[in-house]
């Protein structure tokens, strides 16, 4: 077959299972970076560290949009407000630990020296902070919202967050002239929110692409700077998303694929050379499109460690989407947990709908095979992971936001810091990991082929979880190159990933 006519196959089968109509409305993880979405996998303040992060908009167009921070045990909300980026923008921030500032004894906040516009203005000043800065809130996960987790204001201090674009800003319109520079200041920021409610959100149209980010994990004292990008989802939304300061959503349950009408939720999913179109029902299914553009399989990346804590790698592993399949103030007539994750937050139900307790979890088994740089491996049934949790099954990984370590001796390494952190003692010094989420069996499996996605309305089913991450890795050298002068080199890598999708209609049983 040539070229012309292996496009115009292709085409014609996206446009048999998806409509034509759908093709540009379909949420998809964008490798050039730029999207509607952004999710930044990782932010912690742990340590002495910092988490800086950016936003960048490259249309010739302003951008309303929501900005959400969740803590890492559950995805719990800790902060959230809206930004206004007028066109070809940036805005940056600092997200600290409230006691390095001088302001606090525990918790995180968020300062800006930035001058674009967000609603609310960060109202708080004080201590060594150097601008401005807003603490995160616990009201999310203590009183009546409790869910086993800790109550603590020390759990916002680790976890990730996320941008969603609620629209582009009309021009001319008066929030356009309040967010739009004038010698480099916007003029009308503290009305910029009033103007954005005006009319029902009069002043936006359904949002465009253009947004890409990236954040930093630095320690100053110790010179380690852990950067990394944001993944961008786009063709998320073909309608506006405007919602009020002091609102829960948008969030990413609100992937759609037309402003009238539209019934569904598509995703276009690269793998293995193909675009899979799968195609879910919004009002059930709007999450997993999302989800699916996430699925892996297996995940994989490098490790370095030593004995002596000079050298050290940790994994971020993040499950973007899992609150609305595990906790039951994010899902609507919630049962039980939702495919194709198997145990609530906290316990209380599994897949069988039995109830049992596991606080502060909620646990994915996965399988870990470790190779040297010599193919030497280890897949030790049982427990992989250290500590194992008592009563828990072997070789599970349990929060929304986790961290792995690589250490012979199980001690922390001075890499992330983390309190979400779990350790696989290593094979020799340096190798890499193969981490399997296509978990079919274990204790707390009830269904058939776990870690299965529900099937798409075209009959796409993903195996796997829904995951992103990466490994950041630091190296000590004791003399720098001069006596007494330490030096701190520092790395991040993007995991790798396969995919696992059937369809019992496609011929072989292969996805389309």
């Amino acid at each position: 077959m040539n070229r012309n006519s292996l496009t115009t196959a292709v085409i014609a089968g996206i446009a048999g299972v998806a409509g034509i109509a759908n093709m540009a409305n379909a949420v998809n993880l964008n490798p050039d970076g730029l999207g509607q979405v952004l999710l930044y996998p990782y932010y912690t303040v742990h340590n002495g560290q910092q988490t800086l992060l950016s936003v960048v908009n490259t249309a010739g167009v302003g951008k309303a949009v929501k900005v959400r921070f969740l803590e890492g045990h559950n995805s719990r909300e800790v902060l959230d407000f809206n930004l206004f980026l007028s066109k070809f923008d940036v805005w940056t921030a600092t997200v600290f630990a409230l006691a390095d500032g001088g302001v606090g004894t525990a918790g995180a906040g968020i300062f800006t020296t930035d001058n674009s516009c967000t609603a609310p203005a960060f109202p708080e000043s004080g201590g060594s902070v150097p601008a401005k800065y807003q603490h995160f809130l616990n009201y999310f996960y203590i009183g009546q919202y409790t869910d086993s987790g800790p109550t603590t204001i020390d759990r916002t201090e680790e976890g990730h967050f996320e941008m969603i674009a609620m629209g582009d800003i009309l021009v001319p319109s008066a929030l356009n002239t309040d967010i739009t520079h004038v010698n480099s200041v916007p003029p009308g920021c503290a009305k910029a929110e009033t103007d954005f409610e005006v009319g029902n959100f009069s002043n936006i149209v359904p949002p465009t692409t253009g947004l890409f980010g990236s954040a930093a994990v630095v320690k100053v004292s110790q010179g380690t700077y852990y950067a990394y990008n944001a993944d961008a989802l786009d063709g998320f939304t073909a309608k506006t998303l405007g919602t009020t300061t002091g609102n829960l959503t948008p969030n990413l349950t609100f992937v759609n694929d037309a402003p009238a009408g539209s019934t569904t939720a598509t995703s276009y999913v690269f793998n293995d050379g193909l675009l899979l179109t799968s195609v879910y029902p919004a009002a059930t299914q709007a999450i997993d499109a999302v989800s699916s553009v996430f699925a892996a399989a297996n995940l994989y990346n490098q490790y370095q460690s030593a004995a002596n804590g000079s050298i050290g790698s940790d994994w971020v592993v993040n499950f973007p989407t899992k609150r609305f399949y595990v906790d039951p103030l994010a899902i609507q007539n919630f049962t039980t947990p939702i495919q194709p994750f198997e145990e609530t937050f906290g316990g209380g139900l599994n897949n069988a709908g039995t109830a049992y307790l596991d606080p502060d979890n909620s646990c994915v088994i996965v399988s870990a095979v470790i190779y040297d740089r010599e193919e030497n491996t280890s897949s030790t049934p049982g427990c992989t992971f250290s500590p194992c949790p008592p009563g828990q099954p072997p070789s599970s990984i349990c929060k929304e936001t986790n961290v792995i370590s690589f250490l012979a001796n199980g001690t922390q390494a001075d890499i992330l810091a983390s309190t979400l952190r779990q350790n696989l003692a290593p094979v020799g010094s340096a190798g890499w990991l193969n981490l399997g989420l296509n978990s079919t069996s274990g204790p707390i499996q009830t269904r058939g082929g776990a870690h299965t996605f529900r099937a798409s309305t075209n009959g796409n089913v993903f195996h796997g979880l829904p995951v992103t991450g990466f490994e950041a890795e630091n190296f000590v050298n004791g003399s720098g190159g001069g006596a007494g002068v330490l030096a701190n080199y520092s790395g991040v890598y993007r995991h790798r990933q396969s995919r696992n999708c059937t369809n019992a209609a496609g011929v072989g049983g292969a996805c389309s």
